[in-house]
């Protein structure tokens, strides 16, 4: 990947924030105000990107544990970059969670995090997923599949380019990119690791590919029937769902799929650097990693077993390189857009 000047990272991480202003995961949003608070209260905040459910276990198991006050604003990585943007002049988070590893480089690169080497546990972590310097760490990940509706399959899709087949058109779609981060995750590695890719993609578009809002939106459309098939679905959303009783299931194409990681990290004018820390280190411990699992992702630490869902090492992978992947994003998306303008 070509390296790229501090100017142009943070020109392309504005304009990636403006375009991805509703990305992450947008099952469930919370928006609770949060205000800065007096330094000698010690309130840890958190500035969060979903999945709903997980950031708030996490939360209440963290203060019982070390009886640290989290003040928490839960939203997706749009929003929470969009809100850090915001308060440039005026910090209140200390740590920040984002769905994006390729947005968590970003604010690496343009000096918004500080350095925590010494986490604990840190060497248990997916160091493909983290930063080697200890600026931020791959806690969780995704996988991007296709999620399609078992009731309307009779042939079930064995790779990408399935879908481009008659029996598949005007039936398939893709979680809308300008709204999805993973979407966009799913675009990068895909273009920059298959050949065939936009072509591939283009083949879509004649089939009746349709962008489809959020990752949410996408997901019910195939759920309810609407489309029987959807591109770049996010996994544990599909495996949330069949554990609900709907009528769903994920598959990874044989030729390989994009696994998207999540990660934390400490932000440099975080006020309360040691309760950040003990934060950082409880998302590592097997406590932490292990409300991961129940949210049906995929946990940074690989001794850690996965429940009622697919193990990394199971999952066919394309190979990704997220340092430095900001600006590349942002080029591919305005690509894949001009396609479906």
């Amino acid at each position: 990947m070509k390296k790229r000047g501090l100017k142009l990272f943070t020109t392309a991480g504005i304009l990636l924030t403006l375009a991805l202003a509703g990305c992450g995961n947008k099952e469930v949003e919370k928006t609770e105000k949060v205000s800065a608070q007096p330094k000698e209260e010690q309130i840890l905040t958190v500035y969060s990107a979903g999945p709903d459910g997980l950031a708030a276990n996490i939360q209440q198991a963290f203060e019982e544990k070390t009886g640290i006050k989290v003040e928490m604003f839960q939203g997706t990585t749009g929003k929470i970059l969009s809100r850090l943007e915001a308060e440039k002049n005026n910090p209140v988070a200390d740590i920040v969670v984002l769905a994006s590893v390729a947005s968590m480089d970003g604010l690496k690169e343009t000096s918004q995090l500080q350095s925590y080497q010494d986490a604990k546990q840190a060497e248990k972590i997916n160091s493909d997923w983290s930063d080697a310097e200890g600026y931020y760490y791959g806690y969780s990940a995704s996988a991007l599949g296709i999620a399609y509706n078992t009731k309307n399959t009779q042939e079930v899709p064995t790779d990408w380019s399935d879908l481009a087949k008659e029996q598949w058109q005007n039936k398939i779609n893709i979680p809308d990119p300008s709204l999805s981060g993973s979407a966009v995750d799913f675009l990068y590695g895909y273009a920059l690791t298959e050949k065939n890719a936009w072509k591939t993609m283009e083949l879509w578009k004649n089939n009746g590919l349709q962008v489809n809002g959020a990752n949410k939106e996408a997901l019910d459309a195939v759920i309810t029937g609407d489309k029987n098939a959807t591109i770049a679905g996010v996994d544990y959303m599909a495996y949330k769902a069949k554990a609900d009783g709907e009528p769903v299931e994920i598959m990874y194409p044989r030729s390989g799929t994009v696994v998207s990681p999540r990660a934390v990290g400490i932000l440099k004018d975080a006020k309360h650097i040691e309760a950040a820390k003990e934060y950082v280190d409880f998302l590592l411990s097997d406590e932490g990693q292990k409300l991961v699992t129940e949210a049906y992702l995929l946990p940074g630490n690989k001794e850690i077993p996965v429940k009622n869902r697919t193990a990394l090492d199971e999952i066919p992978q394309l190979s990704v390189n997220w340092k430095g992947a900001e600006a590349d994003q942002l080029e591919i998306l305005t690509k894949f857009n001009d396609m479906f303008r």
